[in-house]
């Protein structure tokens, strides 16, 4: 008796997991069908006008800057404005060169996140 039982079990899994996977895979067919048709749409839209550039008085800023700071005895990476932090990192202030230390108290200025990166991967540990 228990054997029929186990047998009616095995046979409800086995096919619970193929109706599951019969569903991934329609799921997924459709989706793939949708955003093909999304893509053939828009590449038979014509391109947009682009727009007339527009002068203003001031200075632009650049937004892929970064200052690095000493915040309770540690590097710490802002953003150009100076006061969002970035990156926290593990970098002692106080086992950085003198002339480095210095810059970092004043605010060093990082152009790029290369540049950025560089710094951070020849200082940290």
């Amino acid at each position: 008796m228990k054997n029929k039982y186990g047998i009616g079990f095995l046979i409800i899994s086995v096919a619970a997991i193929l109706l599951i996977t019969c569903a991934y895979q329609l799921s997924y067919y459709r989706a793939k069908e949708r955003a093909g048709e999304a893509r053939i749409k828009t590449e038979k839209e014509p391109a947009a006008k682009p727009e007339e550039a527009v002068a203003a008085e001031g200075d632009a800023l650049k937004e892929d800057c970064y200052y690095l700071m000493e915040v309770n005895g540690y590097i710490v990476v802002y953003l150009s404005d100076k006061k969002t932090p970035y990156e926290y990192t593990d970098i002692l202030f106080d086992e950085l060169p003198e002339k480095l230390r210095e810059e970092i108290r004043n605010g060093k200025y990082i152009e790029d996140t290369k540049t950025l990166y560089g710094f951070l991967e020849n200082y940290s540990s």
